[in-house]
């Protein structure tokens, strides 16, 4: 059978577990609040309403591409693509080229980062395989301009932070909004996981504390993860109501069902982003 991710890709392996995932979500859900097309969020407003919610559509998106067969990873894509393209012309003008690759960007480079800081330092070979993954994905979509190597999206990405993050209004709304969905202590802990992952320039924008203080109980639990009590990890980040949900990120789901919004194509429920980038 042919797969759009290899099974021993460690793509697979980030994102087959549940804390990595996490991870991966809260530092993006960060610096995509800076992001200057940060507006497409607010054109139906699913996600500011509904960032958990959110969330796990993204995630089942995402996991679709990584575990599916070829077959069923690039219908995900191509359903994708006709989301973003029914939203583009309900508003009247597309999404920018770069907005798309910086979303692939930061997907390249949070599952870079959340999983060397829970698990391991990654190899030079494991650090191509990633970008070589996201940027099919890319190429799928019809995204110009994509790097070739870790080497080129390196350069790419470190130009992306300088250029396209920006404080803004609907920064500040998104955050008040992730408050709202995960009250005061899950917040707070969102934050000290984002300072933790995210570059120091989006860190220092969105005022986040650096991660030292979390940083032993990281690795305390880098340490225990194994043990049934270390669960508790999990279950602190998100409301009761979604463990059973944080806990199905840990089976390799290679059969997997449509995602909930796959019936958006043709009525769009969401803004475009919330398929390929995390809500908090």
């Amino acid at each position: 059978m042919a797969y759009f991710v290899a099974p021993d890709s460690i793509v697979r392996r980030i994102w087959g577990t549940a804390d990595t995932v996490l991870f991966i979500f809260a530092g993006a859900a960060a610096e995509f609040a800076l992001n200057k097309a940060v507006d497409w969020l607010y054109f139906t407003g699913r996600l500011p309403a509904d960032p958990l919610g959110r969330l796990f559509s993204t995630v089942d998106y995402a996991r679709r591409i990584v575990f599916a067969d070829r077959v069923g990873a690039e219908k995900a894509i191509d359903t994708i693509a006709a989301i973003h393209g029914a939203v583009e012309k309900k508003r009247g003008y597309a999404i920018p080229d770069w907005a798309y690759r910086d979303v692939l960007f930061l997907l390249v480079a949070y599952s870079i980062k959340a999983f060397e800081v829970l698990e391991r330092p990654l190899t030079g070979p494991e650090h191509e395989e990633i970008v070589a993954v996201f940027c099919r994905v890319g190429q799928r979509m019809g995204v110009p301009g994509l790097p070739g190597s870790y080497a080129e999206w390196r350069a790419a990405r470190e130009q992306h932070l300088a250029q396209d993050l920006a404080l803004s209004p609907h920064s500040t709304d998104l955050y008040r909004q992730y408050r709202k969905h995960l009250g005061r202590p899950r917040y707070q802990l969102l934050r000290a996981v984002q300072g933790l992952v995210v570059p120091a320039s989006v860190r220092i924008q969105l005022h986040l504390p650096d991660g030292s203080w979390i940083n032993p109980a990281v690795k305390f639990y880098r340490l225990t993860k194994r043990w049934p009590a270390s669960q508790w990890a999990k279950n602190a980040m998100l409301p009761s109501e979604y463990q059973a949900r944080i806990h199905a990120l840990d089976a390799a789901p290679v059969e997997l069902a449509p995602p909930r919004d796959a019936a958006a194509v043709a009525a769009p429920r969401g803004c475009p982003f919330h398929k390929a980038v995390p809500s908090a």
